[in-house]
């Protein structure tokens, strides 16, 4: 097994919109997707569209359910997505949070709502850094209610990010996080993102941990993606030496082959499909990129459109148009894709770097 926890020691130890077009065209017969009207943004899936249709209601029940059973399985993916939805959720429509609080003051599913709710609300202050120190108390209660589960120590990371933590106090998150799940999608983005934030530019050393994160996970866990975020990171940074091209396609070919593995479709790979489309198409392979936008169908996602857009879901259809246009006039392979990158033949190496764009 190789040591992603090694590498991430190594490394920190190194150093202390646009508006939406109306009137598409038909696609190509290769490819039928979803018409603008019928396309929706970070769509709940069946399980978590109950809980928030009771949550709206006033009824903490569904989602007490629905986080009860993710621990019973052990589905920690699904747990720290429905997690952060309902803590969304609860940042505007508090009552049946702050019920369920009040009835169960030790329940571990509404202890780790509460403190990703109480993180997110300290995350978009101005004084992120001290009021993240006080919300330390609810992000440890929530892990010590149940030992077993990983999300509270992949909140943990991410309040460790935004709070400035230095790298030994992060290195014990981490091995804490990777003990309850080696292979945690949530805990490794925080981790990279810990390290991309820490060590602004170090892109090779991103996609190092990343590429080796990958190597050591199971064939359809999430983590096989890791290296997609640390290309997305390189080509919207705008920082740092040039990582080769032939890197960014692996991480994409990997995400691609993660992609094809999962049901079509469907919510829950949307974030996925979206992100792997958006880095597609600023390589210049629209070919690639129209198969992940058929794939993801009528399921759009804020991450990671709403990085260059107020309206991410007027990018994401205007992309995916942009997308169309191009195969339909036979110039998928040449040319300057969506956003404003020069591009070659799909799937060859190309010199030079992508520039990134709204950065």
């Amino acid at each position: 097994m190789v040591d992603t926890m090694a590498l991430l020691h190594a490394f920190t130890r190194t150093s202390r919109a646009r508006g939406r077009r109306t009137g598409t065209p038909p696609p190509p017969a290769q490819a039928t997707l979803p018409a603008d009207d019928e396309v929706l943004l970070d769509a709940p899936d069946d399980a978590l569209g109950r809980a928030l249709v009771g949550a709206a209601a006033g009824d903490p029940a569904p989602a007490a359910e629905l986080l009860v059973a993710t621990r019973r399985r052990a589905a920690w993916e699904h747990r720290d997505r429905y997690v952060r939805r309902l803590a969304a959720f609860a940042r505007s429509r508090p009552e049946w949070l702050d019920a369920w609080r009040d009835r169960a003051p030790r329940d571990p599913d509404a202890l780790l709502v509460d403190a990703q709710r109480a993180v997110d609300r300290a995350w978009d202050s101005p004084a992120r850094t001290e009021l993240l120190r006080e919300v330390s108390p609810l992000i440890t209660a929530a892990a010590r209610a149940d030992h077993r589960d990983p999300v509270p120590w992949r909140l943990a990371l991410d309040h460790a990010r935004g709070a400035r933590a230095g790298h030994t106090y992060f290195e014990e998150l981490w091995e804490a996080a990777v003990r309850r799940a080696p292979h945690h999608h949530g805990c490794h983005v925080a981790a990279l993102r810990y390290l991309a934030s820490s060590w602004h530019g170090s892109h090779r050393e991103c996609f190092d941990f990343a590429e080796t994160a990958a190597q050591d996970a199971p064939e359809g866990s999430l983590t096989q993606a890791l290296p997609l975020r640390a290309a997305f990171g390189y080509l919207t940074d705008g920082c740092g030496p040039a990582v080769e091209r032939a890197r960014l396609d692996a991480a994409a070919d990997r995400a691609a082959a993660l992609s094809a593995r999962l049901p079509s479709a469907q919510p829950w790979p949307a974030e996925l499909r979206n992100l792997l489309a958006h880095v597609l198409v600023r390589l210049g392979r629209r070919r690639d990129a129209l198969e992940q936008f058929r794939l993801t169908g009528p399921y759009a996602t804020s991450f990671p459109w709403d990085r260059d857009a107020d309206d991410p879901l007027g990018r994401f259809l205007e992309v995916r148009q942009d997308v169309l246009l191009a195969m339909a006039s036979g110039s998928e392979s040449t040319g300057t894709d969506a956003s404003g990158v020069r591009s070659g033949r799909p799937g060859s190496e190309r010199r030079g770097r992508p520039e990134p764009r709204d950065h």
